[in-house]
């Protein structure tokens, strides 16, 4: 009875820490959108500056900067928060105030990428906490902690299966937890979006992106579809290029905090002034770039991508960090566009293709991918994505790349 009782209470506390973790990403959307809003929408109308972008973001990475060697590197990559989580079953929380603020200014000064990273540290501090605090329930830290995250990606990407599978999914294989665990995952992610979606229909507020509409999909469209996909894993080769660049930068220059942080800001001003769309997350972006792809040409789509993979790795690596899914999204829509007007294949085949090859190359995780990506286009492309994310983990990154032709040129000598 004892043990029934408290499996009711553990359910009844991963169904509150749901909702709270659907308050807390709702609140900081929100705040986000209002301060994008006001630095970007209001005060250049008011102010008509030419160099108003490169001041803005200089003085955002002058601002991370000063923050972060007063506070500390954070906020955390997604890989790092996970993996931490994985091997001690618990994530820090004293600095929960600083990863916020820390994850915050970056996103407000425009900066290419995604807030996931810096909610998934906060929730999993806090969820460890809770953990700490509930007596009779410390053996259950770890699980509510990596419940925690499950229900932070689940309702940042507003896909609950993806929430559940990105953190289990492993290079390797996927461990599923027990079933009655499952259950605890799901109650904590669906408490979480069901809040999430509640407090955006009570404020009349939509956030998040959209899905892609599109009719009927020519047959002959799949005869482009390898060379899609191969089209989606070279720009996640270029990507992983650009990663390992800017990280040897990134290494050297270590010691700068605030110098780092100013040389992606006045980078991040000058990208933004030429190329307005390689800045913020990319995912209200995305009906833009669709609706105007024509407009905008494919040659510029395609620099637009690229600068932004660039960009997007630049970001992270001097200091304004964040996640990098919605950036690589919006370049696999904008290189499938390009595709698209210059093969003259279908529009919303080409974008599954190439984005399910890029993200899948990035990710490595084919499930996750597919479950990720189903926010964006139709349950028909499932196949093309499932082939292209699946094509793409069986290729290795360069790292990976590097790594064999050292063992073979070592073992030949």
């Amino acid at each position: 009875m004892g043990k029934a009782k408290n499996n009711v209470l553990f359910m009844l506390y991963t169904v509150i820490l749901g909702a709270i973790v659907g308050l807390i990403i709702w609140g900081f959307l929100r705040i986000m959108n209002y301060g994008i809003e006001f630095l970007w929408e209001y005060l250049p109308s008011q102010l008509n500056f030419p160099l108003y972008t490169v001041c803005v973001c200089t003085a955002g990475g002058l601002i991370v900067g000063v923050w972060k060697r007063k506070s500390g590197d954070y906020p955390e990559e997604l890989t790092m928060v996970i993996a931490k989580v994985k091997k001690t079953g618990r994530y820090p929380y004293n600095n929960v105030f600083s990863t916020i603020v820390s994850a915050l200014i970056p996103l407000l000064t425009g900066a290419s990428i995604g807030p996931e990273a810096g909610l998934t540290g906060v929730i999993a501090g806090l969820c460890t906490w809770v953990g700490d605090k509930l007596k009779g329930f410390r053996r259950e830290v770890q699980e509510l902690t990596a419940i925690g995250m499950s229900a932070t990606l689940g309702t940042i990407f507003r896909s609950p299966m993806f929430g559940f599978m990105e953190p289990l999914e492993s290079d390797d294989e996927t461990t599923l937890p027990k079933a009655s665990k499952i259950v605890l995952y799901f109650a904590a992610i669906l408490s979480s979006f069901g809040v999430f979606i509640l407090m955006n229909s009570l404020f009349g507020i939509q956030m998040g992106m959209e899905g892609i509409e599109g009719g009927s999909i020519p047959a002959e469209s799949y005869l482009y579809a390898v060379p899609l996909v191969l089209v989606g894993i070279a720009a996640g080769y270029i990507y992983f290029a650009f990663r390992k660049l800017t990280g040897m930068i990134e290494h050297r220059l270590k010691k700068f905090v605030v110098l780092r942080a100013v040389c992606g800001g006045l980078i991040l001003g000058i990208s933004g002034t030429f190329l307005p769309l390689t800045m913020f997350s990319g995912e209200h972006q995305i009906p833009a770039v669709m609706a105007d792809m024509e407009k905008i040409g494919a040659v510029m789509l395609l620099v637009t991508a690229i600068a932004k993979l660039l960009l997007t790795n630049i970001c992270i690596d001097t200091g304004l960090k964040g996640g990098h899914f919605f950036p690589v999204i919006f370049c696999g829509i904008s290189i499938g566009c390009a595709m698209s007007l210059l093969l003259g294949v279908n529009v919303l085949f080409s974008t599954a293709a190439v984005t399910a090859a890029l993200v899948g190359h990035t990710l490595k995780k084919p499930m996750a991918t597919v479950l990720l990506l189903m926010i964006l286009f139709p349950p028909r492309l499932i196949p093309i994505m499932l082939f292209a994310s699946a094509a793409a983990k069986f290729i290795p990154t360069p790292a990976v790349l590097l790594s064999a032709l050292r063992k073979d040129s070592f073992s030949r000598n």
